[in-house]
């Protein structure tokens, strides 16, 4: 299905007020969607300060407005590289791109529905899109897989700015969380690298999009299944946030205690906080005294041994996958072992070619 074919969200601003029906909603849709429940001028500052610290990073065109996001193709890159851990994680410094994960209209809408203290979660995400970059698109997935913990938290997806369908956003399956469980999901490119085939579970195609402004929210649980839509704008950046919530106290995987793809390039949070103005949200999350679980691993040892089959059998989406990880955790068990993959490819290939 076409992004432009694909049937509009439902709004939900008429019944803001209408907690019981808003519940019904997120029960019988698995999302809820609001136009402009986070304050417009708030996020476009944000999206200045963003996207200025990507044009100085050389990702914009020089010399345009940044406010445009007129996106330099020759810096074309996606999570995973390097070169986009390098600019991310200086967006990731600013404190205000922080602040907006604590915006009292989100929290207490999210506590009106659950009827609790929500915390958001210390591992806010940028989502940097590329133009044309389309086999990089976020699949389609169910949060879990990647953020674990609890089994009650719910996302906040916002674009930092208008965001037509052509741009990408965001489309969730609608009632795709009523599957009741994590699905299986197999390895792809794109950001999280795991994907999942909903046909294969009866699903319905039921999916839901829309052509979002700044300020909109898109809030659903873990067990929703949703995508990206291909940016196939002609040059322009797709600028969003993923904001986690979870009940204060429930549990946290470790791993969302630590800033985001700081397992890729090392990121603290000293340095993150270095140079903030105040020390508003700093370590906020200690005072809830959640208990910490391990990350489950499995999800993406799998993508790796699925990627490893596809590179050895000649596919150009395993190989890139393992290169990138032998080139960024050169030292861990899972990039040498990505580089002994590719080592020996290459000598099967080298040796198909003498024969």
């Amino acid at each position: 299905m076409e992004s432009a074919d694909i049937p509009e969200l439902r709004v939900s601003n008429e019944v803001r007020n209408d907690i019981d029906e808003l519940q019904r909603r997120l029960d019988e849709d698995g999302y809820l969607f609001f136009r402009q429940l986070l304050d417009p001028d708030r996020l476009m500052k944000l999206r200045h300060e963003m996207l200025s610290v990507m044009q100085a990073g050389g990702w914009l065109v020089a010399g345009t407005d940044p406010m445009d996001g007129i996106a330099d193709p020759d810096t074309r890159c996606t999570e995973g590289d390097l070169g986009y851990t390098d600019v991310y994680h200086k967006v990731y410094k600013l404190q205000s791109f922080h602040a907006i994960a604590h915006s009292r209209k989100i929290l207490d809408l999210l506590e009106e529905i659950r009827g609790c203290t929500m915390m958001p979660q210390p591992q806010k995400v940028a989502r940097l899109w590329f133009p044309k970059f389309t086999e990089h698109t976020t699949p389609t997935h169910q949060d879990f897989v990647h953020f674990q913990g609890s089994e009650d938290n719910l996302t906040c997806w916002t674009p930092v700015g208008d965001c037509p369908r052509e741009l990408g956003g965001l489309a969730v399956l609608r009632g795709s969380h009523k599957v009741g469980r994590v699905l299986q999901h197999r390895f792809s490119l794109g950001a999280g690298s795991l994907h999942v085939e909903p046909s294969e579970h009866d699903l319905l195609d039921e999916w839901r999009t829309t052509d979002y402004q700044v300020g909109d929210a898109l809030i659903f649980p873990f067990l929703t299944i949703h995508k990206a839509l291909p940016n196939v704008s002609a040059d322009r950046l797709r600028v969003s946030l993923d904001n986690r919530y979870q009940r204060a106290g429930d549990p946290i995987a470790d791993h969302m205690l630590m800033p985001h793809l700081s397992s890729m390039s090392p990121l603290t949070w000293e340095e993150v906080y270095a140079d903030w103005q105040d020390d508003a949200w700093q370590y906020y999350w200690r005072a809830y005294e959640s208990p910490v679980w391990p990350k489950i691993t499995h999800y993406m040892e799998q993508a790796f041994d699925q990627a490893a089959d596809l590179a050895r059998q000649g596919d150009a989406r395993g190989r890139l996958h393992l290169h990138r990880i032998a080139t960024r955790d050169a030292m861990s068990e899972q990039g040498q072992a990505a580089a002994t993959i590719l080592a020996e490819i290459d000598s099967a290939s080298a040796g198909r070619v003498v024969d």
